[in-house]
């Protein structure tokens, strides 16, 4: 089952079970989703987005609310800032399981070796086998900095 199938299957239990918060967050992804079927239509003249497209859409919803979280508390919002772990808690439940610190650790290696990277000048090749194989499964941000260790 694709991942729009598993999201329009998940909005419709939601609304069978009338969970208003689930609902309204499958409503943002499902909504997310459709606005990038649309980007890609009028560009390609496609008629979607694949599952690894919708995956980085996921990735970047549930980095915009962690930042909401750390607003949010920083306010003395925690309410807010509840509703948002929410929301990632939902979101998180169509991304692939995270890799810990040994299985990032491992991967950077491999896209290194991979791509013959030398130098720090290589970062880009080596971010982009990392993005193209473990899309959704790792924190690019926290990876940057590691990958550029090592080719230090």
């Amino acid at each position: 089952m694709s991942l729009r199938e598993q999201v329009n299957t998940a909005l419709k239990q939601a609304m069978r079970d009338k969970a208003t918060s689930r609902l309204a967050t499958l409503r943002l992804i499902n909504a997310a989703i459709k606005d990038q079927d649309i980007a890609a239509r009028s560009a390609d003249g496609d008629n979607g987005v694949s599952d690894r497209e919708i995956l980085a859409i996921l990735g970047k919803m549930t980095k915009q609310r962690q930042e909401s979280v750390r607003a949010y508390e920083e306010g003395g919002r925690l309410d807010l800032a509840e509703r948002e772990r929410e929301e990632i808690a939902v979101i998180e439940e169509f991304l692939p399981r995270q890799l810990d610190e040994a299985e990032t650790g491992a991967a950077i290696d491999k896209a290194i070796a991979d791509t013959g990277a030398s130098s720090i000048r290589d970062m880009g090749k080596v971010m982009g086998k990392l993005k193209e194989r473990h899309a959704g499964q790792m924190d690019f941000g926290a990876v940057g900095p590691m990958v550029k260790t090592r080719l230090s």
